[in-house]
């Protein structure tokens, strides 16, 4: 069965074209890995370039928008399958459902939003899928250091730390997904 890679990024490209040509390349290695792209649907920004990138490279991709950004035209019409929610919740929600990994790219403070939900979710072992960070021009960094200063202070075992992926190559990121065991931790509550 084909498995599906969710992909949280910008909305926007950022200003330095590494992070457009990461994600292009990284699109590319979802079609020929023969991944279904699961992303929010935009048509603007690395999420626009990500799913064009798919679709162009022969892959198949399922955007998930909530209604009202449908209804403003932001929506990438040229996916194989636009799956229109009614909110932003619901819109997490479908996307969790379909994936089997997910992924970060560069983004603002929603793609953060995103994928720490997830690990959230992943934290309270709500599900085992992998996720990981795809840190182009070392952008996350920053998050992963705040991280571990989670973990230093207290607030955050280091074994699910240690459940993240964080790589920079867009063609390792696809064999470290497939290839992740789920760390046994047994959750404290």
């Amino acid at each position: 069965m084909n498995k599906s890679i969710c992909v949280f990024c910008g909305s926007s490209t950022g200003l330095n074209d590494i992070y457009k040509n990461a994600a292009e390349q990284f699109a590319k290695e979802i079609a020929k890995n023969d991944l279904t792209l699961i992303y929010g649907g935009g048509n603007r920004g690395l999420m626009g370039i990500i799913s064009d990138t798919v679709i162009n490279s022969g892959g198949k991709v399922t955007g998930v928008i909530p209604e009202f950004l449908s209804e403003k035209k932001l929506g990438n019409t040229n996916v194989t399958e636009l799956k229109i929610v009614c909110d932003m919740h619901t819109r997490k929600a479908t996307m969790y459902k379909i994936s089997d990994y997910f992924v970060a790219l560069p983004g603002g403070i929603g793609t953060i939003e995103e994928i720490t939900e997830i690990l959230t979710w992943r934290q309270l072992f709500l599900h085992q899928k992998p996720c990981a960070l795809l840190n182009i021009n070392g952008f996350f960094d920053d998050f992963i250091n705040f991280l571990r200063k989670t973990v230093s202070e207290g607030f955050m075992n280091q074994s699910h730390l240690d459940n993240l992926i964080v790589e920079p190559d867009y063609k390792q990121i696809i064999t470290r997904l497939k290839n992740y065991t789920c760390g046994g931790h047994v959750p404290k509550f």
